[in-house]
């Protein structure tokens, strides 16, 4: 009889921890926060990146002008978004062969949410869409629009406010982008700030 009370004790002991281990996760997911607060109500956020390219096997295109925004907000305690904008400009590839003679994002807005991978607080980006049609009479791809779909994740740096994307964050983050049935990489670097209520204050992910 001892040994059944035992058992039974160790068993809902064992049941504590683990509502406390889940109820400790539930707490700590990611929000938006400024100033170390968490963001009430909404957000706008802007952000041109610092460097960014999109490589389908053999082509390489960055733009000059990669701006961004997203609208943001906190949702039962999670940090989520919209990317409502994202005017490409002044794009180029690595050969002279190809030119990009149009380039847009479509279907926007693109939904977005905070999560964490490891302890590293990442940005999710679902739905992506992005049409390019090439030119060029040599170039591999000329008069060919190709679209990149699918989603991307980046990695949060608080310390210096960006989010950065390239092969590792995406694959940390299970997420994916395809282009002519091929895997692609996104390389990009993306400082972040505040546009409405909380400008020129610190923002950050936790």
């Amino acid at each position: 009889m001892r040994n059944t009370k035992t058992a039974i004790g160790a068993t809902l002991a064992a049941l504590a921890v683990l509502c406390a281990m889940f109820a400790t996760s539930a707490s700590a997911a990611p929000a938006w926060k400024f100033e170390s607060k968490s963001l009430e109500g909404t957000e706008t956020i802007l952000g041109a990146a610092l460097d960014s390219s999109l490589t389908i096997p053999g082509l390489t295109t960055k733009c000059a002008n990669f701006l961004y925004k997203v609208n943001i907000k906190n949702e039962a305690g999670t940090g989520k978004g919209e990317v409502t904008e994202l005017p490409l400009y002044n794009c180029t590839t690595n050969t002279d062969a190809c030119t990009v003679d149009k380039i847009g994002a479509e279907k926007l807005p693109w939904a977005s949410k905070l999560t964490t991978v490891s302890t590293t607080p990442y940005i999710i980006i679902e739905g992506v869409k992005v049409a390019i049609l090439y030119g060029g009479e040599e170039c591999v791809l000329g008069e060919t629009l190709v679209t990149v779909t699918g989603s991307a994740g980046g990695s949060i740096d608080n310390s210096k406010e960006t989010a950065t994307f390239n092969s590792s964050t995406l694959s940390a983050s299970g997420t994916e982008l395809k282009a002519l049935s091929s895997k692609i990489e996104w390389n990009g670097l993306f400082p972040t700030e505040a546009f409405q209520w909380h400008r020129e204050q610190a923002l950050s992910v936790s």
